[in-house]
């Protein structure tokens, strides 16, 4: 391996002029060979600033092997993008996220301002995609809650089978047990979960409207009311009454697969919105 050098300086190793007085550089990159002009590297208006016009214009040492290469200890992969970039201004950005990433660093070590910034928007794009994509898939779904009493047959009208939880703390006359305020939340995570997965399927209703149950979960399919689960209880102590409320997952979820038994096939399509052709279709006068 030669000593270190600085460049230009027609009489080192690194440069040899061709036809037409034009100053050649060859470069070891890793292991890959390349060859470009010196005026590219250095003259180019799209290498202001960057390593390899430092490393060019004698700023920096650089070391040279027996054959007169310049040294690069990078990975050549991307380094003919690079070069690229530097000729014509011009590069073509992976769509590879590892290749983007790949060249992201390179664009970083080379202090190509552009490049980096044009690598940094596409990562920085495709996150707030992937993103809004994840926040469609996951809430383009929208619960109706009701915040008034509604009769009954308004829930038997309804075209898709119903999931209806109706909560309301304020209506206990009595203290609650020790766990009771865990539970009634653990029923309102285990309604949105269910919700989240079979919004397509089923007809969930948020019901706030302040019914005498605390915590209370009806099922409807068919035009009939299916079952009625009430999560709350009178625990009689030694000297008053408290409000205990209960979380039976298993049988909540069994009475909600038992409504899917319920669901018409012509409305199994997945580009059906039971929020839009049931409630619209359902909703009172």
């Amino acid at each position: 391996m030669g000593e270190s050098s600085k460049v230009p300086v027609i009489e080192t190793s690194p440069l040899r002029v061709c036809s037409g007085g034009k100053k050649y550089v060859k470069l070891n990159v890793g292991g890959s060979l390349f060859q470009t002009t010196l005026q590219t590297l250095v003259s180019s208006r799209h290498s202001q600033g960057s390593m390899l016009q430092r490393m060019f214009s004698g700023t920096i040492d650089v070391l040279t092997d027996e054959e007169g290469y310049v040294l690069i200890d990078r990975d050549g992969k991307h380094f003919g993008s690079i070069l690229n970039y530097l000729r014509d201004g011009t590069i073509r950005i992976p769509t590879n996220k590892q290749d983007l990433y790949e060249l992201l660093k390179e664009a970083q070590f080379y202090l190509l301002e552009d490049v980096t910034r044009q690598c940094q928007d596409v990562i920085d794009r495709e996150a707030s995609e992937s993103r809004d994509h994840f926040l469609l898939e996951n809430f383009k779904f929208k619960i109706p809650v009701l915040t008034l009493p509604m009769p009954e047959k308004f829930f038997l009208s309804i075209k898709a089978p119903v999931v209806r939880f109706a909560y309301n703390r304020s209506n206990n006359k009595y203290s609650y047990t020790e766990k009771s305020v865990d539970t009634l939340l653990c029923n309102i995570e285990l309604f949105d979960k269910l919700s989240s997965q079979h919004h397509n399927r089923l007809c969930f209703i948020r019901d706030l409207s302040g019914r005498n149950e605390i915590c209370c979960w009806t099922f409807y399919g068919g035009g009939k009311k299916l079952s009625e689960i009430s999560c709350t209880s009178i625990m009689y102590a030694t000297e008053r009454k408290q409000t205990k409320i209960e979380f039976p997952e298993a049988k909540i979820l069994e009475e909600t697969l038992n409504c899917t038994l319920y669901q018409n096939s012509s409305d199994a399509s997945e580009n059906q919105d039971p929020y839009n052709s049931y409630w619209e279709d359902s909703a009172p006068m």
